[in-house]
């Protein structure tokens, strides 16, 4: 794993890999007693000539440094973040799954590790990179997914943290989720906090419908995260032909959509077969041609190198 640390009003300077092991810390460090930490996802693959490739890595550095401005943290130049992603990957090769059966899904984060006792930022910080072998992330793996729009429980409000990766986002969530899948559900889709009516996001992907040419999702306002997936699909749905539209979107616009979608680093892109709302289960197409499948297909066949990268997407790792 790679490791590099820096304190509060300075930059950081030089990391180094280190073997995967325990992180040290005190007590009273910030992102243990008041949660100053953000985290990122990608992922290597292996293409089928044996080149390792990485998708859009820039775009993590990117969304980790809006990340950490809001919660008041120095982070990682993009390139610092790029090259530390690109030795944690090579150092960790052996490890990617063969073509086809998987990813080496690559987790940086950064965390205030230095020891503050008043609600302040932390004085030191550190930025990890670790890695390891992953297949589908839900258990169904390509079935269709089965959410539930839970009533009680939001994922952010305006002026909140929802747009960022921070870690805090994650654990309120995880109650909703079980009481979800209790039921029976693949996962939450979470509903705006202010007028519960707009469709924000699943509790760890972006969401997506379809009607007709018109390809619908929740615009960006502050309270969702800005996936990089969600930001490679609608530019790939755009060089489609489809329509493409970040908007607000009414629950009640899902009675009419012919599909849904979800889309994530983790998921990749999920087809969406019900959601349950107030007792009242909309299903949508998951058979036959499917937008989400043709979308798919071309973001795999980048990300795998399969089809050529036009775009400058993916970076190759020697």
């Amino acid at each position: 794993m790679y490791v590099m640390r820096c304190s509060k009003d300075d930059v950081f300077k030089q990391g180094r890999l280190n073997r995967y092991a325990n992180i040290e810390m005190s007590p009273s460090a910030g992102v243990l007693n008041y949660g100053q930490g953000i985290y990122e996802g990608t992922k290597a693959n292996r293409t089928e000539d044996g080149r390792i490739l990485l998708f859009r890595p820039e775009q993590n550095a990117t969304r980790m440094r809006h990340g950490a401005e809001r919660m008041l943290m120095p982070s990682p130049s993009i390139q610092q973040f790029v090259d530390a992603v690109k030795e944690t990957v090579f150092a960790n090769k052996r490890w990617i799954p063969p073509p086809g059966k998987g990813s080496l899904y690559v987790r940086p984060l950064l965390l205030g590790t230095g020891p503050i006792l008043g609600l302040a930022p932390a004085p030191e910080y550190t930025f990890v990179v670790y890695a390891s072998p992953v297949r589908n992330y839900f258990k169904e793996g390509t079935a269709p997914l089965n959410l539930y729009i839970d009533e009680e429980f939001v994922r952010a409000s305006p002026g909140g943290a929802g747009g960022v990766k921070t870690i805090t986002n994650y654990a309120p969530v995880l109650k909703a989720i079980a009481r979800a899948k209790e039921r029976g559900f693949s996962d939450v889709l979470y509903l705006d906090a202010v007028n519960r009516k707009y469709l924000e996001e699943v509790s760890s992907c972006n969401i997506f419908i379809v009607k007709g040419n018109h390809i619908s999702t929740p615009a960006a306002t502050g309270t969702i995260l800005e996936g990089v997936t969600r930001k490679s699909i609608l530019e790939i749905a755009r060089d489609h032909g489809y329509q493409v539209e970040e908007r607000a979107i009414p629950v009640d616009d899902l009675v009419g959509a012919d599909e849904v979608f979800c889309t994530g680093t983790a998921v990749g892109v999920a087809p969406v077969g019900s959601i349950t709302h107030q007792n009242r289960r909309i299903e949508f197409k998951t058979e036959g041609s499917l937008v989400c499948k043709e979308l798919y297909s071309t973001l795999v066949g980048l990300q795998t190198g399969r089809i050529e990268d036009k775009k400058g997407w993916t970076v190759e790792i020697h």
